[in-house]
């Protein structure tokens, strides 16, 4: 099965995310290695995209919540571990505690 946001095909997670949001995850993440420079202007980037788009966060959310809804919904079904059933020796307690 394939997955098209907006025209273009999605083909990994991270193409699912970029294209939902329409911006790269390392604006948000960052990349390994970056310089403080680049720190900088990447969270004064990602500050001037939130001042434009003041519903960004709630529609992460919603992306984020649809995409487990709908390819892990494997992840909500909790089946309960049984305890296995044993024999408890009582303790033996000899003196005085201290």
């Amino acid at each position: 099965m394939r997955a098209f946001i907006g025209g273009h095909q999605v083909v990994s997670s991270t193409d699912f995310v970029e294209l939902a949001l329409g911006t790269p995850i390392e604006l948000w993440l960052g990349v390994e290695g970056e310089s403080e420079m680049e720190r900088a202007a990447r969270l004064d980037a990602a500050r001037d995209i939130l001042a434009d788009n003041p519903s960004l966060p709630d529609d992460v959310s919603r992306v984020a919540a649809e995409a487990i809804e709908a390819f892990a919904p494997e992840l909500f079904n909790v089946i309960p571990l049984s305890r296995p059933a044993g024999r408890r020796q009582p303790s033996r307690r000899n003196g005085v505690a201290a």
